[in-house]
């Protein structure tokens, strides 16, 4: 094991075994300022949200991360635009396993996520995965593949099943100094 990798393992586990779980969100900002690729203005992380590898996660200006969220940048990229709101215990991955492969080998890819896009409670982004400008992903979904912009997504794996104006012009502002 590198210096690098003890470091980072050190930095990631003061933030998602302890720093995590404290009421302050000031303190969690200013840590998460510190360690992720980005953390936009007005952003706020709920307690309890997980990152693996926070170097590689970029959140963008005014996004609401509720509480229980893992972002999985172990080995790939996540990125989220402005007015992102992803509720809790959403997982967003960019690493796995190829099932088809007879030794097990990782497979994965970047994660980028739109402006004003909605993810609902406990849905899953899966690796390599792109979602439209004010796209939505209904609560329990499973994203598998690239989802259209303004298109509402649901179900597993999840399918379109609707469409969201195209006028949306909303900042959201939701940054509780005790969550």
């Amino acid at each position: 094991m590198t210096l690098r990798v003890l470091a980072g393992s050190l930095v990631a586990f003061l933030y998602n075994g302890i720093l995590t779980q404290l009421p302050f969100a000031g303190l969690r900002e200013g840590y998460l300022k510190l360690w992720l690729k980005s953390y936009g203005e007005g952003t706020g992380a709920q307690r309890g949200c997980r990152f693996l590898n926070g170097r590689k996660v970029a959140l963008g200006k005014r996004n609401v991360i509720n509480s229980g969220c893992l972002f999985d940048g172990r080995c790939f990229a996540i990125t989220t635009g402005a007015d992102v709101s992803i509720g809790p215990e959403a997982a967003v991955l960019t690493l796995g396993h190829d099932p088809r492969s007879p030794t097990f080998v990782d497979k994965g890819g970047d994660v980028v996520i739109g402006d004003r896009v909605w993810i609902g409670y406990r849905a899953i982004i899966l690796p390599n995965v792109t979602i439209g400008e004010g796209a939505v992903v209904a609560a329990g979904a499973v994203v598998t593949r690239d989802v259209a912009a303004f298109t509402v997504v649901a179900g597993n794996p999840a399918r379109a099943i609707g469409e969201r104006p195209r006028d949306l012009n909303y900042r959201l502002s939701f940054r509780p100094w005790l969550l």
